[in-house]
């Protein structure tokens, strides 16, 4: 976790990628997977226990299997695991805890419904489309 008023780090601190990296990673691989509406909030400055939410949207339970493996597929490329995967057919909410970044794969009812954007609408969003610096292309 970051402290003070510098940029969210995240684990970096411990030799892993910074927790931007990830989230932004982990985005890009939802979107590769055609996941819908994926918002990347940078939470740290608001609650203590992550710096980053990934937020989006899958349209059926197979897609939802898809977007998941695609995101830990991409993270496992930079040596990170979930600490926390949960979620169930019928919930309509899967989520992967990577402790600094948390993502929530969402049904599309589900992700109207909880409108996590609203509930941390004063969290400045990542422009994760953006290739960062462990990127080549």
């Amino acid at each position: 976790m970051t402290a003070g008023g510098g940029t969210a780090t995240g684990s970096a601190t411990r030799g892993a990628p910074p927790s931007r990296e990830v989230a932004a990673r982990a985005a890009r691989a939802a979107a590769a997977k055609q996941a819908a509406d994926i918002v990347v909030l940078d939470v740290h400055e608001f609650i203590v226990i992550t710096d980053y939410f990934v937020i989006c949207t899958a349209s059926s339970n197979r897609q939802v299997k898809t977007v998941i493996e695609g995101i830990e597929d991409s993270i496992r490329e930079l040596g990170e695991k979930p600490i926390r995967r949960e979620g169930e057919d019928e919930a309509g909410w899967w989520l992967l805890d990577y402790v600094d970044v948390v993502v929530h794969v969402f049904g599309e009812e589900e992700r109207a419904y909880y409108d996590l954007e609203r509930l941390w609408r004063d969290a400045p969003r990542l422009d994760w489309q953006e290739p960062d610096a462990a990127s080549s292309g």
